[in-house]
């Protein structure tokens, strides 16, 4: 039993298999949509003719491992959140594409969200089959988000905390650019927070479950002009968000004693943010990175679980 998830984002086009019967993924493929030099993003109008023309290479590299004629069922990604109001362009793409694949072949077609595929793909990760039935403390950490989510699966997701200004990944995002480095950036900040030895003791602003990020710019920029290396820098930038998660789940497990706490979405890839949280908070559970950055993995695991052959428990 395959299911084909789709997921067009605002930075990247994924799609991906899962056989239901295994209970693993078959194949997954992605593409980052090219941001010029020195930019911070993508109009919605340039992300969304990208997405369109990565799709059909896409779908055929999926097709030269598995058959497109096996697929049983397709979801996709329709919109950022499963709130009111949630809405970006670029999800258009990839709900353009699965309608069309549902209608030519004659399966069911599933529509979720980009952070739905997020919880989902970290759940499936963190190799407990239980964490889909069980409420779970969420971490969903982005350019676009950095939301403490109280989930029961992927589909029953409420929030308990944010940032009330800058999200986890603008900041990171804006320091590599300020640093010249390519957009997305956490890849290159990663590898220069790793060149420093130094020991750096983080500044945050966290209440209870809530945060504020825009202080951690202008901190950055103000290192930055006081003749601190690019390398310091960065991992005080990452040291800061890392420090800032910790006390946001710290503060959410004396609400929610016990707990399994699981953090997802594409900051979360970094090895410095994760070794410095599982050091003070040692059952987090981090997972690989192409299930923490975004992909249609998760997209597929629950096209499996609303077509009612993927059994958790």
């Amino acid at each position: 039993m395959l299911t084909l998830g789709i997921d067009t984002s605002n930075y990247a086009t994924s799609l991906a298999v899962f056989d239901a019967d295994a209970g693993e993924v078959v194949c997954d493929c992605k593409k980052f949509l090219p941001v010029k030099p020195g930019q911070l993003g993508l109009r919605q109008s340039d992300a969304l003719f990208h997405h369109t023309a990565a799709l059909p290479e896409l779908m055929q590299k999926i097709n030269d491992t598995v058959s497109l004629s096996k697929i049983q069922a397709v979801a996709v990604s329709e919109k950022p959140r499963p709130v009111q109001g949630s809405y970006m362009p670029c999800f258009l793409a990839g709900v353009n594409a699965a309608t069309a694949f549902s209608l030519a072949s004659g399966v069911p077609l599933y529509k979720l969200t980009h952070q739905q595929g997020h919880i989902a793909a970290a759940l499936y990760a963190a190799g407990d089959k239980t964490l889909f039935e069980r409420e779970t403390l969420v971490f969903h950490v982005s350019g676009g988000t950095t939301d403490l989510l109280l989930c029961r699966g992927a589909q029953s997701i409420i929030p308990l905390g944010t940032s009330s200004d800058l999200y986890a990944g603008q900041a990171v995002d804006r320091l590599g650019v300020r640093l010249g480095f390519a957009f997305p950036a956490g890849v290159y900040v990663s590898e220069q927070a790793a060149l420093c030895e130094e020991r750096i003791k983080p500044k945050v602003s966290v209440r209870g479950t809530a945060c504020s990020l825009s202080g951690l710019e202008n901190q950055c920029a103000k290192l930055l002009e006081q003749g601190k290396t690019a390398p310091y820098v960065c991992k005080y930038c990452l040291l800061c968000v890392a420090e800032t998660l910790l006390r946001m789940a710290q503060n959410a497990l004396q609400e929610h004693p016990g707990l399994p706490v699981v953090f997802a979405g594409g900051v979360m890839s970094s090895d410095l943010i994760r070794s410095y949280i599982t050091a003070r908070l040692p059952d987090a559970r981090f997972v690989p990175a192409k299930f923490a950055s975004d992909n249609a993995i998760g997209i597929a695991v629950l096209a499996a679980k609303e077509h009612g052959v993927w059994q958790t428990l």
